[in-house]
């Protein structure tokens, strides 16, 4: 099969190249064999191709958190062979051989059936950003965000989760203020669905006041750092915030003020370890809230190839959108 593989030289050097792989190398305990179809590019990706981060633990290495494909082989019951499947998380891509390559082993707790309506193309199109996404949304949701409640902010909005969660949004009548550093994605914005485009630097300075004007109702933030310490002081009385990057530093210095006198709600969003039953109500309201056509339109499909140079890309922010894989290309 091919692959890439990413390996370590006795100096730590770390390189990635697409290789000839004999299938005897993939996890000897997974239970289900997938032929990878389609796999995505996110953040962590970039880490894993280029050996940042500390993420890939053993070399060499199939990187690929996410794929999407039809079960070759199954020892567990609930798959057989020609079941369609997508994997996402549970850290397969970083300490487990992930979808970079056109067959996966992995364990039969990890997959999913793809949802009726998608194709695999489709699922990876959604990837682990969008279904990041729509956990996000759905965790404003549970807090009681409404649409008419007042703007939604989405930082990092031109980025892979911030994008679709800006289509999601839209799609749902929420108005939606989108947070970027680059002016030239206005209009890719707001064919997402963006209602209002808010500069990074306007939310990128810190501030002494804990609190500033309440402006936003709720917030998908996949920054961190600096910019959400800001905007925590400019969420409106009981409005959330859902974490679920960062993009901008892991460190989050800021005060209780905007939890105490606002009731401001601060969400954690893992995708990695979610249980089964809230990823199947993940990917069923992907299916009805997520618009596929405006995803379509965001989409660049690359091939095992492209992969070297996309992982510097996608940390250096160079990546708008979605990058599928084509690993059969």
């Amino acid at each position: 099969m091919k692959g890439l593989l990413v390996e370590k030289s006795e100096e730590g050097v770390v390189s990635a190249s697409v290789q000839d792989i004999d299938e005897a190398r993939l996890p000897a305990d997974g239970d289900v064999t997938v032929a990878v179809e389609y796999s995505t590019v996110n953040y962590k990706d970039g880490l894993c191709i280029t050996g940042n981060g500390g993420l890939v633990r053993n070399y060499p290495h199939v990187p690929g958190i996410d794929f999407a494909g039809t079960v070759e082989s199954s020892s567990d019951d609930r798959y057989k062979p020609g079941d369609k499947v997508v994997l996402t998380g549970w850290r397969v891509g970083e300490v487990w051989w992930g979808g970079y390559a056109q067959k996966a082993k992995v364990k039969a707790d990890w997959l999913v059936p793809l949802p009726d309506g998608l194709s695999t193309k489709d699922a990876m199109t959604v990837g682990t950003a969008g279904f990041t996404s729509m956990l996000a949304v759905m965790a404003l949701e549970d807090q009681g965000l409404k649409p008419g409640n007042g703007p939604v902010l989405v930082t990092g909005a031109a980025g892979g989760v911030g994008s679709v969660a800006t289509a999601i949004l839209g799609k749902l009548g929420y108005e939606v203020a989108a947070v970027t550093g680059r002016p030239e994605t206005a209009d890719y914005l707001k064919s997402l669905g963006a209602t209002q485009i808010v500069a990074r630097e306007e939310l990128n300075e810190p501030t002494k006041r804990p609190l500033e004007s309440e402006n936003w109702a709720g917030c998908v933030d996949a920054v961190g750092g600096v910019m959400l310490a800001r905007l925590l002081g400019q969420m409106k009385y009981g409005g959330s915030v859902a974490a679920v990057g960062l993009a901008g530093g892991p460190k989050l210095e800021t005060t209780v003020i905007p939890f105490l006198l606002r009731g401001v709600n601060l969400l954690g969003i893992d995708s990695v370890m979610q249980p089964y039953e809230n990823r199947l109500r993940a990917w069923s309201r992907i299916t009805s809230d997520l618009p596929m056509d405006k995803l379509h339109a965001m989409v660049e499909v690359k091939g095992l190839a492209d992969l070297p140079d996309l992982g510097p890309a996608i940390l250096g922010g160079k990546v708008k959108g979605r990058v599928v894989i084509d690993v059969n290309a």
